[in-house]
C-alpha cells in the first residue's frame, strides 16, 4: 500500500482504474483506458488496480463496484466515477485535475 500511496501523492494527476478480472464491463473499458493513458502520457498517470489482489486499497477508497475510476492529485481524491465511461469524459476530468 505504501507504493500506492507514493504514486497517488504525485504532482501529476493519477487516474486509478479499480477493476476485477471477472468483470465484463472492466474488460470492455480496457481499450479505452489504454487510449487515455497514451493521450495523457507525460501529463498524467494511469494505473490499473485489481481489487481482488489489492483489497486493502479497494477498501480504503470505498470501492464497492467495478469498474471504479478515481483521479488523485497530490494524494487527494479530486473525482470518482463508478461504472463505464467514455474516453472523452475521462480526458476532460484528467485535464481539469491538471489545473
Amino acid at each position: 500500500m505504501s507504493a500506492f500511496n507514493d504514486l497517488i501523492h504525485s504532482e501529476q494527476p493519477v487516474l486509478v482504474d479499480f477493476y476485477a478480472d471477472w468483470c465484463q464491463p472492466c474488460h470492455a473499458m480496457t481499450p479505452v483506458i489504454k487510449e487515455v493513458a497514451q493521450a495523457v502520457e507525460g501529463k498524467a498517470r494511469v494505473v490499473k488496480v485489481n481489487i481482488d489482489k489489492n483489497q486493502q486499497a479497494a477498501q480504503h477508497f470505498n470501492v464497492s463496484a467495478v469498474p471504479t475510476f478515481i483521479i488523485f492529485r497530490k494524494g487527494q481524491v479530486v473525482w470518482r466515477h463508478a461504472g463505464m465511461i467514455d474516453k472523452g469524459s475521462l480526458l476532460r476530468q484528467l485535464q481539469s485535475a491538471s489545473v
